[in-house]
C-alpha cells in the first residue's frame, strides 16, 4: 500500500452471539426459539462435529485467531465492522423472527480484542431482544468506549455518523444504513421519539437523495465518508440492479467507500468513479460451521478488506484482501487451494463491474480495474 494514504480495515458481519457467546468466558442464557434448535450450545456441537473439539471457555481473542496479527501487521488507520448481534441480558425475543442473536455483556472484551474504531449497527439482529435489549446494547458499547453508527435512541441519533479523527487532519465519517431486503422489520426503524435503526425501505433514488442531504451537512474538506449498508439476500453472487444504482448514487453524492454486507459469503467488488463499492463482505465471525445447505458458496472462507484511499480526495488507491477460514469457531489462514478458488470466483463475478481480482505470492488477493478508472 502507498505510504501517503489512509487505510481502512472493513470487516463483514461479526456475529458474536449464540454459539460464539457460549464458548467465551461469560456465556449468557443459551435458550433459543428457533424451529429446530432450542439451545445455542447445539451450534458449538455442530462446529465440533465438523472440525474438532473446541476448548471451553476459550480466551477472548480466540474467535479472531490469525486475523489479529494480520491486522496488526497491516496497521490500518481505521477499523470498521458490522456488529450483527445485540449485547444484552435484557429484553424479550423479538416476535416473528426465526433467528435471534445476543452476546453477554461480560464477553465484550472479545469484541474489543479486534480494536474496532466503529461498529455499524443498522442490521437485522441488533433489536433481536427488543428496544430494551437495544438500550443495553448501546449502553454497553458506549461504556466500552466503542463508537457506533446506525442505531440510536431516536432517528437523529441513529442517522448520525461515527466520527474518527485521522492523522491527516481530516476525519473518517461512518454512516450505517439497513434495508428491508436484509430482513430488517419496518417497525425497527428509529423515529422522532422511538429508538431503532437507520432504516431504508429500499435502495431507491429517493433514499439516495435523502442521504445526500445529510452527507452535505456532515462532510467537510479532507473528510472520507463511508456508508456501511446492510442489504440484499444471504446467498448468491448476483447483485440487484437497484442496489447497484443506489451504490452509484451514494458515490455521486460524495461517498468514498460503500461497505456492503448481509451476504454470508463474499460478493463482487467494484471501483466506480475511483471509489470502492463492496457489494457483500461476507461473514467474518459466526457460528455457522457444520450447517449444511449452501456448501457451494464456501461460507467458511472469510476476507479481511484493507482499503487505501488518498487522504484529501478519498480516491481509491488500492484494495488488498486477506483470505481466512473459520474452523473450530476460530479464524485460520486459508489454504493456497481455497485462496485460488475464492480468487477465481470473485474475479469471474467482478468482470461485469469492470474489475478483476488477482492472487499474489504472499497469499493475499488484490482488486485491479479492467479500465483505468483509478490509480494502480
Amino acid at each position: 500500500m502507498p505510504g501517503d494514504t489512509v487505510t481502512v480495515f472493513l470487516g463483514g458481519d461479526v456475529m458474536l452471539g449464540r454459539g460464539v457467546d457460549q464458548i467465551l468466558p461469560h456465556p449468557g442464557d443459551p435458550a433459543l426459539r428457533e424451529s429446530y434448535v432450542r439451545d445455542a450450545r447445539a451450534y458449538v456441537g455442530l462446529a465440533e462435529e465438523a472440525n474438532g473439539l473446541i476448548p471451553r471457555p476459550v480466551p477472548f481473542r480466540w474467535p479472531w485467531g490469525v486475523a489479529l496479527p494480520e491486522l496488526d501487521a497491516a496497521a490500518p488507520d481505521v477499523r470498521v465492522i458490522n456488529l450483527e448481534t445485540s449485547v444484552t441480558r435484557d429484553g424479550d425475543f423479538a416476535p416473528d423472527k426465526g433467528v435471534h442473536y445476543r452476546m453477554s455483556p461480560g464477553n465484550l472484551p472479545c469484541l474489543a480484542a479486534v480494536r474496532p474504531d466503529v461498529c455499524a449497527l443498522a442490521n437485522n439482529h441488533v433489536l433481536d431482544f427488543g428496544r430494551r435489549g437495544l438500550e443495553e446494547t448501546l449502553d454497553c458499547l458506549a461504556g466500552a468506549a466503542l463508537r457506533t453508527a446506525g442505531a440510536g435512541r431516536d432517528a437523529v441519533a441513529a442517522g448520525r455518523p461515527a466520527v474518527v479523527p485521522l492523522a491527516t487532519g481530516g476525519r473518517l465519517l461512518v454512516f450505517s444504513l439497513g434495508t428491508a431486503s436484509s430482513g430488517i422489520p419496518d417497525d425497527w426503524a428509529a423515529g422522532e421519539d422511538r429508538s431503532g435503526v437507520a432504516f431504508v425501505e429500499g435502495p431507491s433514488a429517493g433514499a439516495a437523495a435523502a442521504f445526500a442531504g445529510r452527507l452535505r451537512q456532515s462532510k467537510r474538506p479532507g473528510d472520507i465518508a463511508v456508508v456501511s449498508v446492510h442489504w440484499g439476500a444471504n446467498w448468491g453472487y448476483g447483485v440487484d440492479r437497484a442496489e447497484i444504482a443506489f451504490a452509484h448514487a451514494l458515490v455521486d453524492a460524495g461517498v468514498d467507500i460503500v461497505h456492503g454486507h448481509s451476504s454470508h459469503h463474499p460478493r463482487p467488488l467494484e471501483a466506480y468513479r475511483g471509489r470502492l463499492v463492496l457489494y457483500g463482505c461476507g461473514d467474518l465471525v459466526d457460528d455457522y460451521e457444520g450447517i449444511g445447505g449452501h456448501e457451494g458458496y464456501r461460507d467458511d472462507l472469510r476476507l479481511l478488506y484493507l482499503v487505501s484511499v488518498e487522504p484529501d480526495s478519498g480516491r481509491l488507491t488500492g484494495v488488498r484482501m486477506v483470505p481466512l477460514q473459520a474452523r473450530r469457531m476460530r479464524l485460520e489462514h486459508a489454504t493456497p487451494e481455497d485462496t485460488r478458488w475464492l480468487c477465481e470466483v470473485l474475479d469471474r463475478h467482478g468482470r461485469q463491474f469492470g474489475s478483476r481480482v488477482d492472487a499474489g505470492p504472499d497469499g493475499t488477493l488484490t482488486l485491479r480495474p479492467l479500465r483505468a478508472t483509478w490509480p494502480v
